[in-house]
This record gives C-alpha cells, sequence and structure tokens, in this order.
C-alpha cells in the first residue's frame, strides 16, 4: 500500500491524499466511517484513495504512510447528540482521547495511532479527523437516522474540502 501512496499519478502533479473510513460496519453507528467511505469510493474521486479499516492503530499507521493528507472518519461517544459532528486538524493539536473511546473493538485506536506516529515525526503534513457522534451500537444494527443524516453531512463537507 506505502508503494501506492508514494506512486504519484503520471500528469497529475499534487500532494496524495487518503481517506480512511474507520468502524464496523455490523456495530450500528460504529460503521459510520465505512459506510461514509463506500459512497466516496463509489464516485471515484481523482487522486484520492479512499479505505475502509477497522481503526487499529498499527493498521491505520501503515495505510497513511507515503500520503500527504490523510482525512479519517470515524463513530465517537461523548454524551452528545446522535449526529453531532465533530472536526479536528490533528496536524495541529492531539484529539481528545476521551472522544475516540470505548466505541468499537479497536482498543488502540484513532488517538493513540496519531500520537504514537507524531512522536515517531511520521505523521503526515495534514490530518484531519471528523467524529460522528453514535447513537446505537449494538450487534447486527444498522445505522441511525440521525448518523446516516451526519454521513450526508460530512460527505457533502468533504467533497467541497476535495474540491478546493
Amino acid at each position: 500500500m506505502q508503494a501506492e501512496l508514494n506512486k504519484k499519478q503520471c500528469g497529475k502533479p499534487g500532494a496524495v491524499k487518503l481517506i480512511v473510513g474507520i468502524g464496523n460496519p455490523y456495530r450500528g453507528d460504529d460503521g459510520v466511517g465505512r459506510f461514509i467511505a463506500q459512497r466516496l469510493k463509489a464516485r471515484r474521486l481523482d487522486g484520492v484513495k479512499v479505505l475502509g479499516d477497522s481503526g487499529e492503530a498499527t493498521s491505520l499507521m501503515s495505510a497513511w504512510e507515503g500520503a500527504d493528507e490523510v482525512i479519517l472518519i470515524d463513530a465517537v461517544v461523548s454524551g452528545s447528540k446522535p449526529g453531532t459532528i465533530f472536526h479536528f486538524d490533528a496536524s495541529v493539536k492531539p484529539l481528545p482521547k476521551d472522544l475516540f473511546k470505548n466505541v468499537s473493538t479497536h482498543s488502540f485506536g484513532v488517538a493513540e495511532a496519531i500520537e504514537l506516529t507524531r512522536a515517531m515525526n511520521r505523521l503526515p503534513p495534514k490530518v484531519i479527523v471528523y467524529g460522528i457522534e453514535g447513537k446505537c451500537f449494538d450487534d447486527g444494527s444498522a445505522l441511525s437516522e440521525e448518523v446516516k443524516l451526519a454521513a450526508e453531512e460530512v460527505i457533502a463537507r468533504l467533497l467541497l474540502h476535495l474540491s478546493l
């Protein structure tokens, strides 16, 4: 995967952009990141690689190696209203660890992966993180309506961001 990211397409100068949708699609709102990644991947965005990932730290670190800009999307639990969208620039400051915890099976996940990579001086130059407040994380459940609406909003924001 790293070799793929390091190869810039002939005739297409610019940064290597990566979007990673995180989560487990079989645990309700935990799958929102992957839902968004699937929707974006179907659009075949020029110059953007889109992946779904479990959110395990070493997998994330491997996925974003060689990227110039990384956008991560994951479900969060903060006590906010379901569907609340959080936006962080993790290249500037650490993520609030308490926001990205106990949501899924990845116990050492997004916040820890970012900070470990930062400590190793291997953090991509730009790391943006979207967190969407989840409602239901039960096995076998679908995305809640609130989270589906928030996912559509995040998709619109990302498409706008990528068009700039």
